[in-house]
């Protein structure tokens, strides 16, 4: 830490109305002195000049400061912020601030976030020595706002506020005119005030740029009037935030242009850019996005640079900086990243971090304090560094609470002293405890903390330690043991993740250390949670013709969420863009550059410090087109019902729509009488069918109606006809509604609507449809008898004619009112219109309708419908498919319900759609049909038939007309399927359709039927052969044959008999195998799972006969075995699988051999319990042993391990017990027989297995105590003589052992040359101090305790000065055990803790002897000194 070579300044004072510096005492190395000398009237106010002479103090040695300090510097501060007043009309009033900084802050005056006027003559503004005041001579009530002074340099701004409220004066309070005002001011006239209108001429528009680029938006306007002491001034906000004059941005205003220059660019200037031209009468505003793309990486895939660098909690050696991730759209993801620093005033820059920082903050340690830094930050991924980010505003590595320590003393008369607390005199104290310790910032590895300074009075230099105490793990442990702390905020790192921690401080000085202060409470740290959950729901909707409004659902787990980041991506393709490339805060933004007519989908990732979330789901397609708009009028508002108090509405959809979906109504009313409209419903209705109540009964009313897009309300409709209220009773049903049109052809329509709301007096019954040319008043009738449905297919129309329609409902009592007309329908055929088509699914055998659409438009979707009605259950097997203009209806499960007529319309088109009749006629054929493509028949070339092969096999065969690779088979022998193996090797060959299996012995129990069941996808075939009789006993004299002729002949080495397996009577396990006509030549060899293996006794095949033993046999003999003989004739194989059931059944047999030889049980005692041991042929964990105490099953723990070996299996009851007594049993099960064995364990019996347990466990309890040597000695040792030699080595015993030390048997005593020690009691030393020739001998180290001990041998060998080092070979001797001294007594204060089960133990474990360390190491010969 840099020392104060200044230690105290005094100051000169001549009056109490101003400060005038005399003179600057001269620099000693004890102290710099300025002397105020003040007036006795002062003395009243001691204190408060007190403190204003420290500020003095502040404010003059400030700039010293920082030339002392050479590159510090400092942003604005405000020492004094600004304070709240309240005041009545015509009053003065004045705001004052003192701000700090270096350079000299400038400050600007803001009335409700518009800059000051100061030219207007109503406000005075003085600066002076960081003191700035704002006076407003004469308080109207419209300076009743928020005032805020705003400090700026090249460093940074700061900004103080303060609220101003004028209240109006009783007319009893007021004043004299201008009596407020001081003498020095002239009486002012009103000011009268000038609106200016400013309107844009020209604009900036979106902007896109790359990193390192230049950009400038600019606007012209024209200002009106243009009076040159009146001009509006220009603010430019970036994302509401307002923008000063940088480095990086350059600002120009005047002559009706306003200009904003971005010097170079950089992710950081990427946002919403606000230019606001402010006047008196208000302001003018322009807004557009600007785009920053990442510059060329300097590796291909590098990560882009991260942005927002942001400095944290400074001190004098240490800063926090972060920042923001960047996008990895097309890069890969980011594995961290690397914080660089720079000092000011140079191009060096350091990378500060070894190793990638995971998460978007980093601790920087390490600065020198008073120096100025810069930082910024590279990504790193697996392809390489990116480019740094912007480089951050500089930093001061400062205390900051150097200022606070100053303090005044008064001298006696009229002179003070302003100096350091810590300077005072007030020698040989200790400095008392800290106060009020507390965390100001906790993060996952990190704390920052601080605390109240002990009030201190010394001139030694006082310091803080930290401590800390993890909380329920060890002690207090002292964080800075290397760097004393000045001040009082200090940050902890290399703390652990989500752990409880507990701090406390203790100050020092040389004189010593106070008392710890209290602990803080429990502070814990961050725990890292992960990136942030995917985003929601991500709904695109359309901006402009090449812009996309995106809208999302936040993510539920936000985890410190930063912003987020939206691609785009062409639909179809892979290939996803960034749309920004700076997070975005909020859950909307509008994607910018995109083509007009194009499809996008678009994605959106969360941010946090750790890095990206997982994408969303993608937005539904949208096609990038003009922006939406307000729909148009609803109209032909109709009345459905009247009950007398309220009346049902219908009414049409606008014609347009605005591009977005007519989703909201609202519906206004007017009593005629009253003319006065009101609002019928708050929340929107959905659909086109309301009951409005509330009315009043003989009344009548109008009604209007708006509608409601995406976008907005729309314009309202004209006003209904006037409906009077009265209860409709006639009974005749009332008029239906909703009439559409489908199915337009050249001379035909269908017609479809909706039934009444009011039935009338009955039910009804059918409906009539009349029919009028446009503009003819003229109606007919289309049906002559009315439909009992809500459809009529119109026919004989006049092509190209425009007609309209209306509806009238019937019941019993008549022929009800007619429905309002419907709009008029061009009867013409759309172009391109298609028809539906019906058929049946070649491959599926599904029956389904087709249609394709000749219109398609975004919202377009596809209705099914049967008999005009549409289909909404799907449970009984229909589907539809829609894959572009194309949509089908599939008939999973047809049957007699799917006859009728079906219908399809596309929406949001020019009415497209169709229908098709299905009739039964045509349903029964496609059924036909569909059944035979679903159950299709393999046609086959051949039936199954046999031909006889070389050595007798039996090739059994048919051909297909064609199969494909995927086909499946199975071949049965008299209702058995047969199984793929060596006996039967089935196979198949697509090419030409054969499949067969060839039967490898052809036998006497061969006779039967053969058959063969083939599948390939859904089509299958069977074919048959029968051999019995006369031609079953053919075909086996042909097989003998060929198999004599083939051994006599032709045959080379083969198994006379294939694999099996021998299960011995002495539980042996063998694999066997015959082999036969070998050669000298002949090889046979074994394989396990297709690794050889080569057995310990080789096969003989002398005799032919090859065994391959399984000894031991358990579950790691598992696997499938093959056995080979070859020679120059060829080869033969056998091979057999040992798992599943042939596995269970060699262990069933070795079951029955052991429980049948198994022994009597017996007892061996241990050193953990009592064995009982069941003596057997063979024992292996599968075999079902069961053991048993008294009836009861016992289970395996660790108080009753169940194991054994080969030879026995094992019961050890571990620390037995008085309830272990009793008969215990074990059972051995194989299929056949369960063979037990018991055994009585108590009365004598168990007394004495326990006392013969309880010797063994006093043994084993004094090994593991006595004395022994750990290590460390050789076996010899070779030294030159008047060296030191140094035997030392570790001995360990409980309690701790005696050790003792001779040479040639005799004992070493103690002296100046032997210096026998025991350090910890564990470290045992002799030390020989001067060697000659007589110390050469055999020394002997004896270790001893209560338990026993035992002695170790050295050889020493000394050798001259200048003589051959002697090659003296080690003679390895072992150590010398010697027994316990008394009577063993185990503690019983110590519970006893029963060692673990030992899984699947043969036997119990013997104890292992401590490692020996290598013997015969020889001492390093020391080098010669020249």
């Amino acid at each position: 830490m840099r020392e104060r070579q200044h230690s105290a300044w005094v100051i000169f004072c001549f009056s109490s109305a101003a400060f005038i510096q005399a003179g600057r005492g001269s620099s000693t190395s004890a102290s710099r002195s300025c002397i105020l000398l003040g007036s006795a009237a002062e003395e009243v106010k001691y204190q408060y000049q007190t403190q204003k002479r420290i500020k003095g103090v502040v404010e003059r040695k400030m700039p010293e400061k920082y030339i002392r300090e050479e590159s510090m510097i400092r942003g604005p501060k405000f020492v004094v912020r600004l304070r709240s007043h309240t005041v009545f009309e015509n009053s003065a009033i004045k705001l004052f601030c003192s701000v700090e900084g270096y350079p000299t802050p400038h400050v600007k005056w803001f009335k409700d976030d518009v800059i000051l006027d100061i030219s207007s003559g109503k406000y005075f503004v003085e600066s002076s020595a960081g003191f700035h005041a704002l006076t407003i001579l004469k308080c109207a009530t419209d300076d009743t706002a928020m005032y805020m002074a705003v400090a700026s340099n090249l460093h940074g701004q700061a900004s103080s506020q303060a609220s101003i409220i004028v209240k109006r004066v009783k007319e009893e309070e007021k004043s004299i005119p201008y009596s407020w005002m001081p003498y020095q001011y002239a009486i002012l006239p009103e000011i009268k005030y000038t609106k200016i209108n400013i309107t844009f001429t020209e604009t900036f528009d979106v902007t896109f740029g790359k990193e390192g680029d230049k950009a400038t938006l600019t606007c012209k306007m024209t200002i009106n009037p243009n009076l040159a002491n009146l001009q509006p001034e220009a603010l430019w906000y970036r994302d509401e935030h307002l923008l000063k004059e940088s480095k990086w941005v350059k600002m120009e205003s005047g002559e009706g242009v306003a200009k904003l220059s971005l010097t170079q660019l950089a992710k950081d200037d990427e946002g919403l850019y606000t230019l606001r031209m402010v006047t008196k009468g208000g302001d003018a505003v322009h807004r557009a996005y600007v785009y920053v793309d990442d510059g060329p990486p300097p590796v291909p895939q590098a990560p882009g640079a991260p942005m927002d660098i942001k400095i944290h909690d400074a001190n004098r050696d240490y800063v926090i900086v972060s920042w923001k991730p960047p996008n990895t759209t097309t890069e890969g993801p980011i594995i961290g990243y690397f914080v660089d620093r720079c000092e000011v005033g140079t191009e060096n820059w350091v990378q500060c971090n070894d190793s990638p920082a995971k998460i978007c903050k980093y601790p920087v340690q390490g600065l020198f304090e008073g120096h100025s830094y810069y930082f910024r930050v590279r990504a790193v991924n697996s392809r390489g560094i990116g480019r740094p980010s912007r480089m951050s505003e500089p930093i001061a590595a400062l205390d900051p609470t150097e200022f606070e320590r100053l303090h005044a003393t008064k001298l006696g008369g009229r002179l003070d002293v302003v100096t350091y607390y810590d300077d005072l005199e007030a020698e040989g104290k200790a400095p008392g405890p800290p106060s009020k310790v507390c965390a100001s910032e906790t993060d996952r590895t990190y704390v920052v903390l601080s605390w109240v300074p002990p009030v201190y009075h010394s001139k030694a230099p006082m310091w803080y330690y930290i401590e800390k105490l993890q909380v329920g793990a060890g002690s207090w442990q002292r964080v800075n043991t290397k760097v004393p702390i000045r001040s009082p905020r200090y940050a902890v790192f290399d703390l652990l993740e989500g752990k409880d921690y507990l701090f406390r401080v203790v100050s020092a000085n040389m004189y010593g250390i106070s008392d710890p202060s209290e602990p803080t409470n429990t502070i814990t740290t961050l725990q890292l949670k992960g990136v942030p959950s995917a985003p929601g729901q991500v709904v695109a909707t359309r901006e402009t013709d090449t812009s996309v409004l995106i809208q999302w659902a936040p993510p539920k787990d936000p985890n410190n969420l930063i912003g987020y980041y939206i691609d785009s991506c062409v639909k179809g393709s892979k290939d996803w863009t960034s749309a920004n490339h700076k997070p975005h805060k909020q859950t909307r933004f509008v994607v910018h550059g995109l083509t007009t007519g194009e499809t996008y989908v678009f994605r959106v990732q969360a941010i946090n410090e750790l890095g990206l979330s997982e994408e969303s789901q993608e937005s539904a397609p949208l096609s990038v087109r003009a922006a939406l708009k307000l729909p148009s009028s609803p109209y032909d508002i109709s009345l459905l019902y009247c009950d007398g108090e309220s009346m049902v509405l219908n009414w049409k959809q606008p014609i347009h729509s605005g591009g977005a979906e007519v989703t909201d109504y609202y519906i206004d009313k007017c009593n005629v009488a009253k003319k006065t409209w009101k609002e019928v419903n708050i929340p929107p209705i959905k659909e086109r069918l309301h009951k409005v109540g509330g009315l009043t009964a003989g009344s009548v009313y109008q009604f209007r109606i708006c509608g409601a897009n995406l976008v907005g309300l729309g314009d309202a409709s004209t006003p209904s006809p006037s409906f009077k209220c009265e209860a409709w009773t006639m009974p005749e049903p009332g008029p239906a509604y909703d009439l559409t049109f489908t199915e337009v052809r050249d001379d035909s329509l269908v017609v479809e609507w909706k039934a009444p709301v009011y039935s009338g007096a009955g039910a009804i019954t059918g409906y009539h449809v009349e029919k009028s040319k446009k503009g003819s008043d003229t109606w007919s009738k289309v049906n002559e008898s009315s439909v009992n449905h809500c459809y009529l297919k119109v026919k004989g129309l006049e092509t190209g004619a425009s007609y309209v329609f209306r509806v009238r409902a019937e019941n019993a009592k008549g022929i009800g009112m007619a429905s309002t007309p419907s709009d008029p329908v061009c009867v013409k055929t759309l172009p391109g219109t298609q028809e539906i088509k019906c058929g049946v699914n070649e491959e599926s055998g599904d029956i389904y309708l087709s249609f394709e659409s000749c219109q398609m438009k975004e919202r377009s979707q596809f209705v099914w419908k049967k008999s005009y009605q549409e289909i909404t259950d799907f449970s009984k097997g229909i589907v539809v498919k829609t894959s572009g203009s194309h949509s089908t209806l599939l008939f999973k499960n047809p049957d007699k319900e799917d006859l009728g007529t079906f219908s399809v319309s596309v929406t949001h088109t020019d009415g497209v759609s169709a229908s098709y009749k299905i009739s039964a006629e045509e349903l029964e054929k496609m059924l036909a049909l569909s059944y035979d493509i679903r159950n299709p028949i393999i046609p086959l070339k051949t039936e199954l038939a046999y031909k006889i092969l070389e050595r007798g096999r039996m090739r059994f065969w048919l051909q297909a007309e064609g199969i494909s690779s995927s086909v499946t088979y199975k071949f049965f022998a008299n209702n058995k399927e047969l199984v793929n193996c060596e006996q039967t090797k089935m196979s198949h060959d697509a090419a030409t359709g054969i499949i067969e299996m060839v039967m490898d012995h052809f036998t006497e129990d061969s006779e039967g039927t053969f058959t063969v069941q083939i599948q390939d996808g859904r089509a299958k075939a069977q074919s048959s052969l029968v051999l019995i009789g006369d031609a079953f006993k053919a075909a086996l004299a042909e097989a003998d044959y060929q198999r004599r002729e083939y051994i006599r002949v032709k045959e080379g080495p083969h198994f006379t008999e294939f694999l099996s397996i021998q299960v011995g009577d002495n539980a042996s396990v063998t694999l066997v195998c015959k082999v036969a006509n070998l050669k000298k030549e002949s090889v046979f060899q074994w394989y396990k799972d297709n690794v050889e293996v080569i057995p310990e006794v080789p096969a003989d095949l002398n005799s032919g006969v090859c065994k391959f033993p399984l000894t031991h046999f358990s579950k790691k003999d598992v696997g499938l075995y093959k056995a080979t003989i070859t020679d120059d004739r060829g080869q033969d194989v056998s091979q057999i699988d040992v798992s599943g059931k042939a596995f269970d059944d060699i262990i069933n047999e070795l079951s029955r051999i052991s429980g049948s030889s198994a022994s009597e049980l017996s007892i061996q005692c241990t050193a953990e319990g009592i064995m009982l041991e069941c003596h057997m042929k063979y024992y292996t964990e599968e075999m079902k042993i069961h053991w048993k105490q008294k009836e009861s099953k016992i289970t395996a723990s660790e108080r009753m391990r169940i194991g054994g070996n080969p030879a026995m299996a094992t019961l050890e009851i571990v620390e037995p017990i008085e309830k272990d007594k009793g008969m215990y049993t074990i059972e051995i099960v194989d299929p056949e027989k369960t063979h037990t064995r018991t055994l009585d364990l108590s009365g004598q019996l168990y007394d004495n297995a326990y006392a013969e347990f309880q010797r063994l466990k006093a043994e084993a309890y004094a090994e593991k105590n006595r004395g022994k040597v750990v290590g460390g000695l050789p076996d010899v040792v070779t030294i030159m003589e008047k060296k030191t030699l140094s035997l030392t080595c570790t001995v360990c015993g409980d309690p701790k052992p005696l050790v003792s030390w001779s040479k040639n048997d005799q004992d070493v005593e103690p002296s100046d040359q032997y210096v026998i020690a025991m350090d910890s009691g564990k470290f045992a030393s002799l030390t020989i101090k001067g060697v000659s020739l007589e110390d050469s001998g055999k020394y002997t180290m004896t270790v001893q305790n209560k338990f026993g001990g035992e002695s170790v041998d050295i050889v020493v060998s000394v050798y001259k000065h200048g003589d051959k080092i002697p090659d003296i070979k080690p003679t390895p001797t072992p150590k010398r055990i010697m027994p316990p001294t008394g009577p063993i007594v185990i503690p019983t204060t110590k519970a006893a803790t029963p060692a673990p089960a030992a899984a699947k133990s043969p036997a119990p474990a013997q104890n292992a002897k401590s490692p020996t360390p290598p013997r015969g190491m020889k001492s390093p010969t020391p080098t010669r000194k020249k």
